[in-house]
Formats: C-alpha cells, structure tokens, sequence
C-alpha cells in the first residue's frame, strides 16, 4: 500500500520556530518496513506549503493519507488557530485524490477527535493518542477495523472513539527512521530551540491544573533504556551532524536517576552534543544540576508557572516558592542559561497576590544578575483546554459559558487583572534594558536600576 504522511502546519509562518516531526516519521519508519511503499512531507519546511501537498499527491499517488495536527494553536497569548490551515489541509487532499482514505492523528487532534472530524468528513479514520500498534493494524484492516485503542471511526451520525492505549512499552521504542526525512534539512533552521526532539519517556505523574499530558499519555513513566537514547543521540550527531538537541519530554528529570544515566553516557561516550529539557525544579541539586551542566545541558527550561505560592496552590503544582528560589540559584551558579514560564492572572488573583507576584519575578533577576544567564522569562495567560481543571474553574466562574468554543484559542483572562501581564512584561524589559544592558546616567557613573514597583 501507498502511504502519504504529511506533518500539517504546527506554526504561523516560515519564520517560526520547527521541530523534527519524529512521531510521522516513527509510524513511516514502521509502515516501510512492515511492506508499504511510504512517503513523507513536513508543511512546516516548504515556502508554499499547500502547493506541495498537492505536488506530493500528485506524483507519489498515495493510498492512503496519514495528516498530524500537532499543535491547535501557537500559544503565547495568540489568538490566531491552527485549525483553519489544518481543515483546508485535508480537503485539499481529498479534492485532489478523493480516492485516496484520509487517517488524522496528532496531539492536537487527539484534543479534539469528534469535534474534528464531525466538521470533516473527508476523514475516514481518526486515532487518538499513540499510534505505533494501532495505525498498521488499521492499514491491514481499513474495510473492516477491529477494535484498536485509540481507533476514531464514524458510526451513523456520530463518531465513535475507543479509549486510547497509554501502555506502549518504551523499552520496544524504535527511534525515527530518518532516511526517509533527511535531520539535516533542520540544522540551523530555529534562532532558539533545537530542531531534532528526542524522546527519553512518555508519561506524567502530576496533576497540574492546566495540562493534557497526562490525559495524553497517562500517569505512569514509561523509560526508554538510557543507552538506547544515546545511541539514537549518537547516530544523529555522528551521521548528520545534529549537535544541539530538545528532550520532549513533559518533565525531564524525574524518575530520579535516568536522566542523571543518559548524561553518564553521554559523558563516556565522549559525545560533544548540546541539550535541553523542561525540568522540576524540585528535583535539582548540586551534584546532579552539576553533572547536566558536564553533560552538555545548554539551557535549564523551568515551567513553575506560579509567581507567588497561591498560584502554585491554585495550578495544582506540588511546589513551593523556596523550591523554585533554590533552582534558580543552582541554576545561576553554572552560569547556563535559564528560562523560566510563569502564568499571569490566575484563578484567585487579587491584590495582593499580584504584589507578591512582582516581588517574586524581581527574586529571579536578582539571583541571576551577577551570572547574566536569565534567558528570558515567558508570560502568559493560561489557554483552557477540555477536561482540565482549569476548565471547571473556568465555567463555574462564568468566565466560559457552555457554547464557548475551546478548539480555538480560548485563555483564563478574566477582569480586574486581565492587564496585569502587561505591567510584568513592564518590569521585565526595565530589567533587560536598564540592568543587563549597564545604562549609566549620562551625569553619574552609576548604574540605573530597575524599580522594585511598577
């Protein structure tokens, strides 16, 4: 059979930041060597993406059409959507090969599966969340599918979808097969983050009020073998000259210990690579925040995501402000870069935590001033995805009614904060100009410093 898998469109424009998408290219990886004849097209790399979609269809004459909607929306308080090129996405493939079966699949579409292709029809099939077992045993049964987890199928009027498998054993984990999308077509292509993602477990163990992940990928860390993760490391970096990679992980550095393994192995391996990975900051000490540096860590990503013990409380995040203050100082003293993401105007915002929230971001410049490896620091609102938390707040407030339409960008943004995000974006670029950057008065040889207050 003829396999078309096609990435569609998980940023705004050509200028944006691109990942490698390894998840299309597992299954492509798979489906060759399981006897089909498998093409692959990232939208993401072309300048007119549609254009060659079409050219694709056209020459490769696919069967069938595997499309992954990664991402629904860019985040950061945009409201522009994925959706729309996504849905002109599958009908150009169906008005150009309406022979061919469309199968959907992706973490976005996996938010929103009936929903998608209720208002799609040119879908045939949909399959939520992994896909490894489930998307070949559909290919040899596409007339007739068993019961397969994860599997979307149309039934009368509606869409029926059959819980997703969250068990795939991560020690069976096959790493992309990248002849068929060259890694080197993404070297130097992002300003900021790493192309090539790398895949070291699947699984979330925390309850954070705002996230999917879990719902995703379940509860339980599955762990690829450390050695099998530098082995993957090794043949990108040694074959295609890969030298910076992102871990994809939800949270990196737990269990406690197999991370701390892969960079033993990367250090024996001798292997001159660069990485990062969102990290609990919990989680961090000196001895082992010291061996990530050794091992070649080039940016600490941290997501507290609370600016003041409330928040953290409120987003369900099992931390507390000391444990986040004690990361960011082992974080300076390596002298790495270091990000930090803090959502803005959460539930329960009031006066007083909005102060307290000032004086906590002011903590995290001031620690990492002398070292001057403060990245950046993200501000956003938090986008209301389905089944959270955060969703149920949200309604039992009013903030969304029962026709507001989450597939689009919807953020917890209510008044009288919803313009507190801008008074922090204030002080942060005070500090990046007046700090970081050394403005003296013009009259005194002194350093200006940020105020403490907006």
């Amino acid at each position: 059979m003829r396999v078309l898998m096609i990435q569609a469109l998980s940023v705004e424009g050509v200028s944006q930041e691109k990942v490698y998408p390894i998840g299309i290219v597992t299954l492509a990886g798979q489906l060759q060597q399981g006897g089909h004849q498998v093409d692959i097209v990232d939208m993401n790399l072309e300048v007119d993406p549609f254009g060659a979609v079409k050219e694709r269809l056209l020459a490769f004459r696919p069967d069938v059409v595997g499309i992954s909607l990664r991402n629904i929306d860019p985040l950061a308080n945009k409201t522009s959507s994925l959706i729309p090129p996504f849905v002109v996405a599958v009908r150009l493939i169906a008005a150009v090969l309406p022979q061919a079966r469309i199968i959907a699949g992706g973490t976005g579409f996996s938010l929103f599966p009936e929903r998608l292709m209720l208002e799609l029809p040119e879908i045939d099939y949909g399959v939520v969340g992994e896909a490894e077992v489930t998307f070949p045993a559909l290919l040899d049964n596409l007339d007739n599918p068993p019961p397969l987890p994860g599997l979307c199928l149309r039934e009368g009027k509606g869409i029926r979808v059959t819980p997703p498998s969250r068990e795939f054993d991560m020690a069976n984990y096959i790493p992309p097969y990248r002849q068929l999308l060259n890694p080197s077509l993404y070297l130097d292509i992002n300003s900021y983050v790493p192309a090539i993602g790398i895949e070291t477990k699947r699984g979330c163990p925390f309850n954070c009020a705002y996230c999917v992940y879990p719902k995703l990928q379940g509860r339980k860390l599955r762990c690829r073998p450390p050695k099998a993760v530098v082995d993957e490391i090794e043949v990108l970096h040694k074959e295609y000259g890969i030298t910076s990679f992102h871990f994809t992980d939800p949270v990196l550095n737990i269990p406690q210990g197999h991370l701390e393994e892969i960079c033993h192995e990367l250090i024996r391996r001798k292997l001159a690579v660069r990485w990062d990975g969102f990290m609990r900051e919990d989680q961090l000490n000196e001895k082992n925040i010291a061996l990530f540096a050794k091992a070649g860590c080039e940016c600490f990503s941290f997501s507290p995501d609370g600016l003041c013990q409330e928040a953290l409380d409120i987003l369900q995040k099992n931390l507390n402000e000391a444990d986040i203050l004690k990361a960011a100082r082992l974080a300076a003293q390596t002298g790495i870069t270091t990000v930090y993401h803090f959502m803005v105007n959460v539930p329960g915002e009031t006066e007083r935590t909005c102060r307290k929230s000032i004086d906590f971001l002011e903590k995290i410049y001031e620690i990492h001033s002398k070292r001057r490896n403060l990245g950046t620091v993200v501000l956003n609102n938090i986008r209301i995805l389905p089944g959270t938390p955060i969703e149920k707040m949200a309604r039992a407030q009013g903030v969304i009614g029962p026709d507001t339409d989450l597939l689009y960008p919807t953020y917890y943004n209510p008044q009288p904060f919803d313009r507190f995000r801008y008074k922090l974006e204030t002080i942060q670029l005070a500090r990046n100009v007046f700090m970081w950057q050394e403005v003296t008065h013009s009259n005194e040889n002194t350093v200006a410093r940020t105020p403490a207050k907006y």
